[in-house]
């Protein structure tokens, strides 16, 4: 980590960190002055209210400029979710279906490239894979979908396959993980997302999986990715039954793993969608119905502050939260808008409501509308195009939107608009 000389920092020091308690004041006083904040000193500021709250966001906001800068990033990619069979039985999943339901989805390597091929037709540089654990899927499958992926678009990134994913195939193959991992990425594969996190607290995750994939294995696995190459992302699922002690317990770990490998890409928090999650349905008594919108503040905030120096992109999910909470969230430490993934269905099947895609266009808009400069990245943050000057081109979305306009907050606040005129 690189650290500024003090009176460098607190020449830029925010005027709201004066206004916080004296606890929170010093650990972001430190923070700023390139300190590390502990455990015990992230739970104190996923506590913060009021102007402890406001220093909070004010501390994350600089931070996100010493890293990034004004720019904010996205990537044109596309959802591919191969099979939504599942039988793991995850309590906050509204996404598996059994082999009889109606709804249920196969695809075969054949319609997948279909779908790879209509991305890079417009303009995708990624595509990220996912599906269920279907009880009768060879765990070769996965390989079969990078090679044949890779034949048809060999300057596709694949962006695929959770640890839960990995740990699936790796014990249908007898493989281990580092082996697994070591052909996949032989086959192809350039990254992974690193879901299935959750929280990484055994109480927590045995209400929301049974525990079916450990802490230690996703820790293990996200390893074993990084040692033999493939650069991973890091989540975090909150607003269910967690509480503070466990994100900052979360993030901490994030961030020794990074300490010793390097290769996590960014964080996204993933506030809980409840609507159709039995988790929630089944114990509305027991489980909150996602985030308050002081912790989704705060969340992206924290984790920024407590990650700076190790992972400096942290990205909002706009399938979670909607295009005009997600621009909030570029003064709360937010970096990146993540992709404009043509086809969404894990966040919908949970209940949300705020489309599948977002445009490379529509996600500029977005950027410049909050005073920031948009660009397009790749699946590794190296940047391909900065849209200083100008706009991505105008595309249609890929599905009807139904009058759905994801834009339209915008209207709303004309002085938030689009500055077009520059930007043409």
């Amino acid at each position: 980590m690189t650290i500024q000389h003090p009176a460098e920092n607190f020449a830029a020091v925010p005027a709201a960190v004066g206004a916080a308690s004296a606890p929170v004041r010093a650990i972001l006083e430190m923070a700023l002055e390139g300190g590390e904040v502990s455990e015990a000193e992230g739970v104190e500021l996923f506590r913060a209210t009021g102007a402890d709250a406001e220093a909070v966001y004010a501390v994350a906001d600089e931070l996100r400029r010493r890293a990034n800068g004004d720019r904010v990033s996205f990537v044109v990619n596309r959802n591919i979710n191969f099979t939504n069979i599942c039988y793991m039985g995850c309590r906050f999943c509204g996404f598996a279906k059994r082999s009889e339901d109606k709804d249920a989805e196969w695809l075969e390597p054949e319609q997948i490239v279909e779908r790879a091929q209509e991305a890079w037709d417009r303009g995708a540089t990624e595509v990220c894979i996912q599906g269920g654990l279907h009880p009768k899927m060879e765990g070769t499958y996965y390989r079969d979908i990078i090679r044949a992926i890779k034949a048809a678009l060999p300057d596709m990134h694949i962006h695929a396959f959770s640890p839960f994913e990995i740990w699936y195939g790796a014990s249908k193959t007898k493989m281990s993980y580092h082996d697994f991992l070591a052909d996949l990425k032989d086959a192809g594969l350039g990254s992974m997302p690193g879901t299935a996190a959750e929280i990484l607290d055994t109480e927590v995750r045995m209400q929301l999986t049974k525990n079916k994939l450990s802490a230690e294995k996703w820790v293990e696995i996200i390893r074993a990715a990084h040692e033999v190459g493939i650069p991973t992302t890091a989540t975090i699922m909150y607003g269910h039954i967690d509480a503070p002690e466990h994100w900052a317990a979360h993030i901490r770990l994030l961030r020794d793993i990074q300490k010793d490998t390097g290769s996590f890409t960014e964080l996204v928090p993933l506030s809980f969608v409840h609507t159709e999650s039995p988790l929630w349905s089944q114990n509305p008594d027991k489980v909150r119905p996602g985030p308050t919108a002081l912790e989704v503040d705060l969340m992206h905030a924290v984790a920024r502050i407590m990650l700076h120096g190790w992972i400096d992109n942290i990205q909002v999910s706009w399938t979670k939260l909607g295009a005009a909470r997600a621009q909030q969230m570029l003064s709360r430490g937010v970096n990146d808008l993540g992709g404009t993934l043509m086809n969404e269905s894990i966040s919908r099947s949970a209940g949300s409501a705020h489309g599948q895609e977002i445009t490379a266009r529509e996600l500029a808009q977005i950027i410049r509308a909050a005073g920031r400069v948009p660009v397009r990245r790749n699946t590794i943050y190296e940047i391909r195009e900065v849209y200083e000057h100008h706009d991505p081109e105008v595309i249609a979305p890929l599905v009807d939107r139904q009058g759905r306009d994801p834009l339209a907050f915008l209207e709303m606040f004309p002085e938030r608009g689009p500055k077009l005129e520059a930007a043409e």
